[in-house]
């Protein structure tokens, strides 16, 4: 934890509110340490501490999203939260300059610290053994219709018309994987189709909700 009297200012950046609603009530408690400054509707004109990146639906291979907030001169660390750690991802993302990459399955304490830590100069790399379920008090559109984080990440890259194949490989999935995790979806939604499972995600929330990213474009 570093030593400071003000709380460390934090954005949060992700295109669908209920990912950013549910991540700012899980860090409420700790408003005494972590400010979240919402950034929603108009342009970035203030300065933050750290830009805090999640990647729910968002293409994890292309590190368009993430280099924008690193060239951005109003967020001072870039941070990634998500639970996909596959090597080439981290790698990729420590040479373009990130200066944190944290996993959703870290409990909201453990969270805060390595905010604090990365506030504080440290690079922190939170990598887990093995895939666990995210950590309690975040939230993902489907969630209520017992979509998992990942199936629903599937189900807004669906929604959004990408084909399998490159879900595959913006996820860093297998094909096979892919395939799983849709008969998974159709099953749980009762979609007998691509089509069917499309209009689901549109009247469910699975389309983006905002415009974040875009903000910190027109940032700079």
């Amino acid at each position: 934890m570093t030593d400071r009297s003000d709380p460390v200012r934090i954005a949060l950046i992700d295109d669908y509110d209920v990912v950013v609603d549910g991540l700012a009530h899980m860090l409420e408690p700790f408003r005494d340490r972590l400010e979240v400054v919402e950034l929603v509707d108009e342009p970035v004109a203030v300065d933050v501490d750290i830009a805090l990146y999640d990647t729910f639906a968002q293409p994890e291979s292309d590190h368009f999203d993430f280099c924008t907030l690193l060239e951005n001169p109003y967020a001072s660390r870039v941070v990634i939260y998500t639970w996909s750690f596959d090597t080439g991802l981290v790698a990729a993302a420590r040479r373009h300059g990130v200066h944190g990459y944290l996993a959703k399955s870290l409990p909201a304490g453990h969270l805060v610290d390595a905010l604090e830590a990365v506030h504080g100069g440290e690079i922190v790399v939170s990598m887990p053994h093995r895939r666990v379920n995210s950590a309690p008090g975040l939230d993902w559109p489907g969630r209520d219709h017992g979509l998992t984080n990942r199936e629903s990440e599937i189900l807004a890259l669906i929604t959004q018309g990408r084909s399998n194949a490159e879900i595959a490989s913006l996820s860093y999935l297998s094909p096979n994987t892919v395939k799983s995790y849709i008969r998974a979806i159709y099953r749980k939604i009762v979609a007998g189709s691509r089509t069917q499972a499309v209009l689901w995600g549109v009247n469910h929330g699975f389309a983006p909700s905002g415009h974040r990213i875009d903000n910190w474009q027109s940032g700079g």
